[in-house]
């Protein structure tokens, strides 16, 4: 059986707005992830009642119940006790024997859990746990498209911690000195980036049923309708997304290239060491006369039968080699430059969208603060 969710609530903050009020931060861990759900005492309240309509069954623990002599805003202590009555209720609907509170919708809505994983089978209800954790952690695991909203974006989460995964590795093995280590690092960069592959062509099909066209093309679909807008702004993200596998896909063919490269060179200056001689240090200064013909040493397979000038031929064909990897390189950082100004120029205008949001609703309170005092005037 799937482990199940782990809640808690570790902390209650009070909001900035005005009025204040209290917000209890509720965290859900799972083997994979953890995310942090934050609401108010009055989305407890409509939640319990969402929930006893469902089940027509009172949650193994009562919510704590409304004070009307006492504030969670000027009694920290209040706060506290309050903060740990609401982490007791919801723990026991989690780990109560009972699953049908869990297995309703307003459980899952309140949460922000998938509803794709909760729809029931011919087996029952019995697997339900099991089958949310497997949408949560990983939805290409049910051989099914994503199609839930929310669901979409923990995948999309995932894939991206994938990428930042394979970055790392790929830090880390132009860090390694030892050719084991760097093997190690490379390997683990590609998987990486073998999943994010396979997660992104998983995200581009749950969006195409996202915005209808699995409906269109005959298949049946419960998914959430999106607006034009974020579906294009989904899709950007994708884009986005392969640019960077293939941007690091590109980086780690480089890095294997310029370390076969590294060691052809080093073979070649040995070999370049051994037709020019060496300088005697036990023969006070002296310098040693270089033999004639060429000098037996080290060896390699590819320059045991060449002669001098097969040996200078070779020497030149792996610079022209060296020269045009260092090309794809530099078409490398110019690609991861272009795609760092694009995602700078996205977060300007973000920021100026957020900054007119907040204009708004600037506007939006003086507004209501004026309807306040005329109607306080008429009453």
């Amino acid at each position: 059986m799937a482990p199940t969710v782990e809640i808690a609530i570790p902390t209650a903050t009070l909001s900035s707005t005005s009025p204040p009020h209290t917000v209890y931060h509720i965290t859900l861990r799972l083997p994979l992830r953890s995310f942090t759900v934050s609401k108010r005492y009055s989305d407890f309240s409509a939640f319990h009642s969402a929930l006893v309509n469902q089940t027509n069954a009172q949650p193994p623990v009562p919510l704590p119940s409304k004070s009307w002599f006492s504030n969670t805003n000027s009694n920290p202590r209040f706060r506290e006790e309050r903060r740990i009555g609401l982490e007791e209720y919801l723990r026991a609907i989690n780990e109560a024997p009972d699953s049908r509170w869990r297995n309703s919708s307003a459980w899952r809505a309140f949460l922000n859990l998938p509803t794709a994983a909760a729809a029931s089978t011919s087996n029952g209800t019995s697997n339900t746990s099991a089958r949310l954790h497997a949408a949560i952690t990983d939805p290409s695991s049910t051989n099914a498209p994503i199609t839930d909203p929310t669901l979409w974006l923990d995948y999309y989460r995932d894939m991206k911690a994938h990428l930042h995964d394979s970055r790392l590795q790929l830090s880390r093995r132009d860090q390694e000195t030892t050719p084991q280590k760097q093997h190690e690092s490379s390997a683990q960069a590609k998987s990486s980036l073998v999943r994010a592959g396979s997660m992104i062509t998983t995200l581009e099909e749950g969006l195409k049923h996202l915005s209808g066209r699995g409906a269109q093309a005959g298949e049946s679909s419960a998914s959430s309708s999106l607006g034009d807008g974020e579906i294009r702004r989904r899709k950007d993200l994708l884009i986005n997304a392969r640019k960077e596998k293939d941007g690091l896909e590109d980086l780690l063919h480089a890095m294997a290239t310029k370390t076969k490269l590294d060691h052809a060179v080093a073979s070649m200056q040995d070999k370049d060491a051994l037709l020019r001689g060496g300088n005697d240090s036990s023969s006070e200064g002296r310098r040693t006369p270089a033999r004639s013909g060429r000098v037996l040493g080290k060896e390699t397979e590819r320059t045991r039968e060449l002669g001098n000038d097969g040996v200078l031929q070779l020497q030149r064909q792996m610079m022209q080699s060296q020269d045009q990897n260092v090309d794809e390189l530099l078409k490398i950082i110019i690609r991861q430059r272009e795609l760092g100004t694009a995602i700078h120029e996205e977060l300007e205008v973000q920021n100026e969208l957020l900054k007119l949001a907040d204009e708004d609703t600037d506007r939006l309170q003086s507004k209501l603060d004026v309807g306040k005092k005329r109607i306080g005037k008429i009453s």
